[in-house]
């Protein structure tokens, strides 16, 4: 099948990193599993090979779609859908979520992730290996407000003979465990402050927000973004939003 670049498709074809990625995702009899960018359906024939209950697999490539048809199971739900905007909440409150993300595509679908953090018990995927250190290391918006919802690990880093065709640079595999405390965030406000608070990262806190703010949240005005810690950013967040209330 030919694939299409313009999807940021790289197929995954290590059974073992598969083995792998479903080991991680400690999948169990009555689970409602959701996978992301299946192609054509490697990892969903493994997926079916488990006790799950129902597994939701969200396609854009229609191309891609016919070949998962061909995956003949009752439990099977075939979505063809832009996965960076799908409302995941709407398939079920308790979900796992699978996938090997397009380069491309791979940030959108993680901050939809957050989005919908409320129904995701836990997320497995391939994403670029220096998207993965990012994430991790909290050094952007978007690791901060991946952090402030679950926890993440670090799994493996996957070479480029795993896919087909290969990439130019190397994968790794994530695992992202929902934290149990509840914030009363607006997220659309949360990730507004983010994104600001990361812009200009060598300008010091001071050069960004008011003495009152950064008093009241306990922070070094001196201090740069990458120097606070993720408790540091939310107790600056909440001084931020009383601020504007």
């Amino acid at each position: 099948m030919r694939l299409k670049k313009r999807y940021g498709q790289h197929l995954l074809v290590s059974p073992g990193v598969a083995k792998k990625i479903l080991d991680v995702a400690e999948l169990n009899e009555g689970d409602v599993v959701v996978e992301i960018g299946p192609g054509t359906g490697s990892l969903t024939k493994e997926i079916l090979k488990t006790s799950v209950k129902e597994i939701h697999c969200i396609e854009i490539d229609p191309d891609m779609i016919k070949e998962l048809k061909k995956l003949e199971d009752k439990r099977l739900k075939i979505y063809h859908a832009d996965a960076s905007e799908f409302n995941y909440c709407k398939i079920g409150k308790q979900i796992k979520i699978l996938g090997n993300l397009p380069y491309n595509m791979a940030t959108l679908i993680i901050e939809r992730t957050v989005f919908c953090h409320n129904c995701i018990n836990l997320a497995v995927f391939m994403v670029q290996k220096e998207v993965a250190e990012k994430l991790i290391e909290g050094t952007s918006w978007l690791g901060c407000f991946l952090k402030t919802f679950f926890q993440i690990t670090y799994v493996m880093t996957v070479p480029p003979r795993f896919f087909l065709p290969p990439p130019k640079v190397q994968s790794a595999v994530i695992k992202l465990v929902r934290k149990e405390e509840k914030l009363n965030i607006d997220l659309k406000t949360y990730k507004a402050f983010l994104t600001k608070l990361f812009s200009f990262k060598r300008k010091t806190l001071r050069n960004k927000f008011p003495e009152d703010i950064l008093k009241k949240a306990f922070i070094d005005p001196s201090k740069r973004v990458e120097e606070l810690s993720l408790e540091e950013i939310q107790r600056l967040f909440f001084a931020y939003q009383l601020k504007e209330l």
